[in-house]
């Protein structure tokens, strides 16, 4: 049979399970990505594990969410990754040195290998043709002990692209319409692969952002070809010798397919509070905006960098508009700073920040209250930004430039001709930010840094108030806030889960610690966004036992398993409409059910109603489950 890259990358990493969709796979990882915000957790898990090293041949940690030191308590975490690296075998990106996928795709990236990360959106490096999954950072501990990476067998959908993008359309149009046409669960269970004639037109950098944005989809990741484009790409790093074709049979077969004419496109905009409210530029053309970023590691590139550099030479950003770069890496920086790119833009009025992921995670730059911000970067769930009630647009870095020019949103094929944005003949050689493992020294953890909590097995019968009652498209931002504040405690359970659905529900945490036990019921999609598994680990601290939903997010869904809450999906999602918050739920039976494979039944003491929920589980998923959580787990000795 005739198959399709994504098939062949599985394939030659499979240790368990049939590559049939919907059934369990388990596949070996070549390489694992660690960052500052779970990355941390990592290891900790890791430690607690009792293993001695690292196994997998590259394993690569990461300082780039929290690099500005604003106190102890984030460089004792940059220390305690630093020495854990050095011990067990991790190169150490040091602060400052580019956000992980960026610096990852441009020194570590080989095609035809796989790559688990403890970021959603470590699927930016299947732009190289790799197979690259964000998870948990439980899933990604094990990986880094040697095991497999246990998930569902996606569908495989091709998205076949025809014709050239036209001037001032950018890769960041497209990713915006496919969120357009498909919304951010189109993607769910699937992986998009991408070829036709169209794919020759796309750089590197252009795919990368494809790859990346995918993660707003609900995608699994994001598969293109390694080709002369990548070919070219790794040469001008130095890695021409890294390069190797990976790419499907040419009758290959796919599960389904999506067409899309790059010649149609135009520039367009995610309107604020999902990634996937889109519309062209010219409905919201002349918004008065106070603040424009380009940066995170969708818009992070050196095209980025170029495109806007070209659009902003010998002129000025507008009085009332304050213009952010965030460069991907310390080597685009460097190579900016090299080519000339730096003085125009200086002169121009932009102020130049770190490489970092920076305000895309609120770490800085939070803009005003009542202010509108657009932005170059992947998601704009509500507060992500740093402060309650923000109006993040998104877009693309052309649109972002014309708009810095303007001081208000303005469509960049108003300026007339595009200048191309040229390409380096060789890009810098930064290796200064990384430091090499040597077995040696002791781990030092500082006094922000608390051992892991266990979860608790899954109880015979669970009698809990519904703590909360929610809508939709519940983000892991919404669960556990972004924002240096709370990123400060990523190392602290305790400390961090204070935090949970700060901006939700003030009062969620001091009713949980009250209730002692509690479910939470929401809509469709729970869990979407950041892969950040404090989103599981701190409710499950603050006893949140279940949760009852119409359906989850992947990444979350697995992390709950994870810590030993229960995901349950509503067999009648209209029985989700009979329950008001507080109402006492009861889910007799619910152990037996589960290791039955049953349906668990759900009795509301308050109307006395009783409806039917599900937990499809595999054998190992379930044993996980019940024994409340993959640590707890693997610590009673029956992993």
């Amino acid at each position: 049979m005739a198959k399709s890259l994504t098939r062949k990358l599985i394939e030659s990493h499979l240790v368990a399970g049939k590559p049939v969709a919907g059934e369990e796979i388990a596949l070996t990882i070549d390489q694992i990505l660690l960052t500052d915000t779970n990355g941390n957790m990592s290891f900790l898990q890791f430690e607690a594990m009792g293993l001695p090293r690292v196994i997998p041949r590259r394993v690569v940690a990461y300082i780039d969410h929290n690099v500005q030191q604003f106190d102890s308590r984030n460089t004792d975490d940059h220390r305690y990754m630093q020495t854990a690296s050095r011990k067990y075998g991790a190169v150490f990106s040091k602060p400052g040195n580019g956000i992980c996928h960026q610096v990852h795709m441009e020194t570590f990236a080989v095609p035809g290998q796989t790559l688990l990360g403890s970021d959603s959106h470590t699927p930016l490096c299947g732009a190289a043709g790799m197979l690259a999954i964000g998870a948990g950072s439980l899933d990604v501990a094990v990986a880094m002990g040697g095991g497999p990476y246990f998930f569902p067998m996606p569908r495989v959908v091709r998205v076949w692209l025809t014709g050239e993008l036209q001037p001032w359309v950018t890769a960041k149009d497209v990713i915006l319409e496919l969120l357009r046409r498909l919304s951010v669960n189109g993607g769910t269970g699937k992986i998009f692969e991408y070829g036709g004639p169209g794919l020759a037109s796309l750089l590197a950098a252009q795919r990368m952002t494809i790859a990346n944005m995918g993660a707003e989809l609900g995608l699994t990741t994001s598969v293109f070809p390694s080709d002369e484009v990548t070919r070219s790409f790794l040469t001008r790093l130095g890695r021409g010798g890294d390069w190797r074709e990976a790419a499907p049979d040419d009758d290959a077969e796919y599960d389904d397919q999506i067409e899309l004419d790059l010649r149609a496109l135009g520039p367009l905009v995610a309107l604020p509070g999902s990634p996937d409210r889109v519309v062209p530029v010219e409905e919201v053309a002349g918004t008065a905006v106070e603040q424009v970023m380009v940066g995170s590691c969708t818009n992070g590139s050196w095209h980025d960098m170029a495109s806007v550099t070209e659009v902003l030479r010998g002129q000025r950003v507008h009085p009332s508009v304050s213009f952010v770069l965030f460069p991907g890496s310390h080597r685009i920086l460097e190579t900016m700073a090299r080519e000339g790119l730096l003085t125009d833009l200086l002169a121009a009025g932009v102020t130049v920040s770190e490489s970092t992921c920076g305000s895309c995670a609120g770490i800085g730059h939070v803009p005003a209250a009542g202010s509108k911000s657009l932005r170059a970067f992947n998601r704009n769930f509500p507060g992500r930004s740093g402060v309650k009630g923000d109006e993040v647009y998104l877009c693309s870095s052309v649109v972002a430039a014309a708009s810095a020019l303007t001081g208000v949103i303005t469509d960049p094929r108003t300026l007339g001709a595009q200048a191309p944005a040229r390409l380096p003949a060789r890009f810098a050689d930064s290796v200064a930010g990384f430091v090499a493992p040597d077995g040696q020294g002791e781990v030092v953890r500082g006094p922000n840094i608390k051992t892991v909590p266990l979860g608790e097995p899954v109880r015979e019968t669970l009698e809990a108030p519904a703590l909360l009652k929610l809508g939709d498209k519940v983000s892991t931002d919404d669960i556990s806030p972004a924002g240096a504040a709370v990123l400060v405690f990523r190392s602290n359970v305790p400390a961090i889960a204070e935090f949970c659905f700060k901006y939700v529900d003030p009062e969620f945490v001091s009713r949980a610690k009250t209730a002692g036990c509690s479910v939470i019921v929401a809509g469709e999609l729970y869990g979407q966004g950041s892969s950040r598994e404090v989103a599981a680990i701190g409710p499950m601290h603050l006893g949140v036992r279940a949760v009852l939903a119409k359906s989850f997010a992947r990444i979350h869904r697995a992390n709950l398993i994870n810590w030993g809450v229960v995901p349950l999906t509503f067999d009648d999602p209209a029985a989700y409409d009979g329950i008001e918050r507080d109402d006492p739920l009861r889910l007799p039976g619910l152990r037996s059910a589960l290791a039955a494979g049953e349906r668990v039944s759900v009795v509301n003491g308050r109307t006395g109603a009783s409806f039917r929920a599900s937990c499809v589980l595999t054998a190992r998923e379930r044993d996980i489950l019940l024994a409340g959580g993959l640590l707890a787990h693997t610590r009673r000795g029956t992993a």
